[in-house]
């Protein structure tokens, strides 16, 4: 199965979401061993992109979910947790 990506073909995971995204995730996450004058580098074009991309973080959301939908669809399944027995919450009439 081809993973296409505004016209583009990923070959790996990571290229997927760097097409997904528009930015390599190493932007965001880091590397590992960076000094604090990349680390500062990087933070500030971060920045830069969030600046000028306002709905930025609600794509970066909306690929985590497919993600999510596509890999791990188990942990969308969401259940009701039962009520403890024998504890009562706050009557409403007693804080007004």
């Amino acid at each position: 199965m081809k993973n296409i990506v505004a016209g583009h073909i990923a070959a790996s995971t990571a290229e997927f979401v760097e097409l997904a995204l528009g930015t390599p995730v190493e932007l965001w996450l880091g590397v590992e061993g960076e000094s604090e004058m990349e680390r500062a580098a990087r933070m500030d074009a971060a920045r830069d992109i969030l600046a000028d991309n306002p709905d930025f973080p609600d794509r970066v959301s909306q690929v985590a979910a497919e993600a999510i939908e596509a890999f791990a669809p188990e942990l969308f399944n969401v259940v009701s947790l039962p009520r403890p027995v024998g504890r009562r919450l706050p009557s409403r009439k007693a804080a007004a």
